[in-house]
């Protein structure tokens, strides 16, 4: 069965319980243990767990009050406000194009398509056990990506610390503002409710979870992410999939370490799968550019480690695609397929590679929309390009070496998306100006705290950032 006779079973199953209807909702959940903040798909914000209901059950790290009553909007029909990504994917249909949103795409999952029937069952303000576990402990990292904030990378606090805010027509990444509302995080090494919590919760669910996911910050500089491998080899899951996010670019000796522990860990079988989840969102100094502190050609060498040297490994690219991303994401594709043909030629080996392309919505000015319909056409190319690159299941020589159907239906429905913005924008040239006045600002900004030069680094973009700095005094003069 493909992809969509997959997707097309999995909406009429959650049709019968409700048109709005999600599983990761229940069955889903990431938590900020740095920040106490949780969320159920990595599309909704996340929002604050209060610490007196973890008090009364460490649960609460998933099972908030407010995203219970998420849960029963859901069951009754309604959509969720916070959950607008997938209702624009939805609404954004193409003539007879059917468009599967990542609502339909996560409820199809392993972890999720089993248990429609058993959700809906259960009382709405009922406790759900995730069988999807995302966590990050601390926000210590490496890298200060554009798009990221003092509230996931311990770089970009240090930043802000030295510099303050951005200047743009609101100040961005205030860290007087991110302790007002919650989202400052607590310093790696003080005190946490939220890890001490998650410490008495995970012993008693880890045995329900299917995949089990840790994020940061960069995981690889933290202590505790070595202390689950190490809770691994002593309590093997061999039900689980165990997935890591990485920038991959960390400090080899560091890295080193990992990979032997993840070898002991496949050597046992005591988990079911492992895959490492890495981003990137364009080539070389460009992706450099997004990504500072990045050094474009060791993550390469480190995503065919991980490739190479852990057997069985699997490896998602994971592309924030942003208005920066544009350019050279053709590029950045065939290290992609590069990496697909290389190690889809094991026999034994399925599908080690793929790409997974969600897009920028915060901060507003990255958006890919911003970059206007005259700049559509490296959007419309990059598809293009995946097409033509697109696996040939009925050809063993090619099949698994391309992009699968799954990746292009993902890729094709941002294209969508895109220029339905793009087209919303230019009939708005008011809200058109105060993006980019602010995408102005921020990369004059962004190229002066970091010594680095936008027009050298992407020379595509003259006309964009000319038509920026228009933006901006045109919304001086108001």
């Amino acid at each position: 069965m493909d992809h969509n006779q997959i997707f097309s079973d999995t909406t009429q199953e959650l049709d019968k319980v409700s048109p709005s209807f999600c599983v990761a909702k229940w069955n889903q959940v990431t938590v900020h243990l740095s920040t106490g903040l949780t969320h159920s798909c990595h599309h909704p914000s996340a929002h604050k767990i209060p610490i007196e209901e973890i008090k009364i059950s460490p649960s609460a790290l998933h099972n908030t009050s407010f995203k219970k009553e998420q849960r029963k909007l859901m069951l009754e029909g309604k959509r969720p406000s916070e959950c607008d990504y997938c209702w624009r994917a939805e609404d954004s249909k193409q003539g007879d194009t059917v468009v599967y949103s990542d609502r339909i795409t996560k409820s199809s999952e392993p972890w999720a398509k089993p248990y429609i029937n058993s959700i809906a069952a259960m009382p709405w303000d009922a406790d759900a056990n995730p069988t999807y576990l995302e966590v990050d402990f601390d926000t210590t990292c490496n890298l200060k990506c554009m798009y990221c904030s003092p509230s996931y990378s311990s770089t970009w606090r240090q930043e802000i610390e030295r510099h303050g805010p951005y200047k743009l027509s609101q100040d961005l990444h205030s860290l007087d503002w991110l302790k007002q509302i919650g989202q400052l995080p607590i310093p790696a090494n003080q005190e946490n409710p939220y890890i001490d919590a998650f410490w008495q919760w995970f012993p008693d669910i880890v045995h329900n979870l299917q995949t089990f996911r840790i994020t940061g910050g960069e995981p690889l500089l933290s202590k505790n992410t070595f202390k689950i491998l190490d809770f691994l080899i002593e309590n093997p899951q061999p039900q689980m999939e165990f997935n890591i996010n990485s920038n991959l670019d960390v400090p080899g000796e560091l890295f080193d370490k990992f990979i032997n522990k993840i070898k002991i860990i496949q050597e046992m079988k005591a988990v079911r799968l492992f895959k490492v989840y890495t981003s990137n969102e364009s080539h070389g100094e460009q992706a450099e550019y997004i990504r500072f502190g990045l050094n474009y050609e060791s993550w390469l060498k480190n995503c065919h480690r991980v490739l190479s040297e852990v057997p069985d490994s699997h490896l998602t690219v994971m592309a924030a695609y942003n208005i920066l991303s544009l350019p050279k994401f053709k590029l950045f594709m065939d290290d992609i397929i590069d990496m697909k043909w290389k190690y889809t030629a094991q026999p034994h080996r399925k599908n080690p590679v793929s790409l997974d392309v969600p897009y920028i919505r915060w901060p507003h000015f990255l958006a890919p929309w911003v970059a206007g319909t005259e700049n559509l056409h490296y959007v419309e190319d990059a598809v293009t390009h995946m097409y033509r690159n697109i696996h040939q299941m009925h050809w063993p020589p090619l099949c698994g070496k391309g992009f699968f159907d799954y990746e292009v239906n993902r890729f094709e429905r941002l294209y969508n998306v895109v220029k339905d913005e793009m087209i919303k924008l230019e009939r708005n040239p008011e809200q058109m100006d105060k993006l980019r006045s602010d995408f102005y600002l921020y990369t004059i900004q962004y190229e002066e705290r970091k010594n680095i030069n936008f027009l050298n680094t992407f020379p595509e973009y003259e006309e964009l950032f000319n038509k920026s700095k228009e933006s901006h005094n045109r919304c001086q003069t108001i």
